[in-house]
């Protein structure tokens, strides 16, 4: 989730998204920050990080399904192999590098 709030005064064209889990607050500030872009107006909120951010273009819905469902299919099978040992599987360690889990 990445915040972004956009005016393009050529087009008149206003955007605000990408606040996950804020709700009411961020549904505010986007909305005030997006007053301030439209009339003009240079405020501490137009200053904001947010404002014109472009956020990481994500995989298609059907690549990202794919990867998730393999990467659990490794920790299942990791599991099956670890169900008789008290180390931890390859397997289970390239899972945990993949989603960011490994250190």
């Amino acid at each position: 989730w990445c915040g972004a709030v956009r005016f393009d005064r050529a087009s008149g064209l206003a955007t605000a998204g990408g606040y996950v889990g804020h709700g009411v607050a961020g549904t505010n500030l986007a909305a005030r920050t997006l007053r301030d872009l439209i009339l003009g107006e240079t405020t501490p909120l137009t200053a904001l990080p947010w404002v014109g951010h472009a956020c990481r273009q994500w995989e298609p819905e059907a690549i990202r399904w794919i990867g998730t469902r393999a990467l659990w299919g490794g920790y299942r099978l990791a599991d099956h192999f670890e169900a008789d040992r008290a180390a931890t599987h390859p397997l289970a360690r390239v899972a945990d590098l993949v989603s960011g889990r490994g250190h």
